[in-house]
């Protein structure tokens, strides 16, 4: 899957540290932090015509993110808050939008890794575009990488930040075997998650996830398995190896890009598709827009 340009982005503003700039004036310092080591956070968040989806989650994600990596200065909710209405309102985005939000540690005085370089406080990017989810319904295909996802003895996946060098070997991979996204493995062999989203299994009627050890504990992911709750499906995180997703009687995979999605191969091996609960757990998730949207103010 390759995502293409959509041309009402040609003239889109982006807000970098308080400025609304053109697409084609968006930059920042090559002494920002991110530029620099990766050294940044991030959130992507949707936009539905009810609102902003889930908001508040993300941006209680993104400050947490910060302060586990002792960010400076940090804006403030409401100011995070006023930059991501006031891109929307500039580029009349109001549906069908997916917003990139980044946090960086800042600028330096001059390049190194030390974080006491950064004296001038956090950068903050809000780049939203026309991007309707990424994923076709129809379902994906995938491999194994032979890329492990990251332990916290390495780099805690619970911090949502923009060194994201490990999901992007497992994605190359993914587009030489000429698939739509790559499964990623934790450090003991189990099923983490892919590149760039959560899974989830089913199987005689139970859904099942891996356990958020090695994997981003995805705001989309919490949402599901509170839907299960509320619909009185069995859900459980476990362990889960590889034959039991191949051997599964239905695959999905979630996240902000691309919602609920189903995963039709993994490894060459056919993946049964019982739609009949994807569907259902859809619709309960279309349904959530209703009371997780924070309407756009203008």
């Amino acid at each position: 899957m390759l995502q293409q340009f959509d041309e009402r982005n040609k003239e889109i503003k982006v807000h970098v540290n308080g400025e609304l700039l053109h697409r084609n004036n968006a930059k920042i310092s090559v002494f920002d932090s991110v530029v620099q080591g990766g050294d940044a956070v991030w959130e992507g968040i949707r936009v539905y015509e009810q609102g902003i989806f889930l908001l508040d989650k993300h941006i209680d994600r993104l400050i947490d993110s910060a302060h586990a990596l002792m960010f400076k200065n940090v804006p403030s909710r409401e100011k995070i808050i006023k930059a991501i209405t006031e891109t929307l309102v500039a580029n009349k985005m109001f549906d069908q939008t997916h917003i990139r939000l980044t946090l960086t540690r800042g600028e330096k005085i001059t390049s190194g890794m030390d974080p006491r370089l950064n004296q001038q406080g956090c950068g903050l990017i809000v780049l939203a575009e026309w991007k309707p989810p990424v994923y076709d319904q129809s379902g994906i295909k995938i491999i194994t990488s032979t890329i492990r996802r990251n332990a916290p003895s390495f780099l805690d996946s619970k911090m949502h930040h923009n060194n994201l060098l490990n999901n992007i070997q497992a994605k190359i991979q993914s587009n030489v075997a000429g698939v739509d996204a790559a499964l990623m493995l934790d450090d003991r062999g189990f099923v983490s998650e892919l590149n760039g989203t959560n899974i989830f299994m089913a199987k005689n009627g139970k859904i099942l996830t891996p356990h958020a050890n090695a994997c981003l504990p995805g705001i989309t992911r919490r949402l599901a398995l509170d839907i299960c709750a509320e619909l009185s499906l069995s859900c459980k995180e476990v362990d889960l190896s590889l034959t039991e997703f191949y051997t599964a009687d239905l695959v999905f995979c979630t996240g902000s890009m691309g919602e609920l999605t189903p995963i039709v191969e993994i490894d060459g091996r056919t993946i049964k598709d019982d739609r009949s609960l994807l569907d259902k757990l859809n619709i309960a998730f279309h349904d959530k827009k209703k009371e997780f949207c924070k309407p756009i103010q203008s």
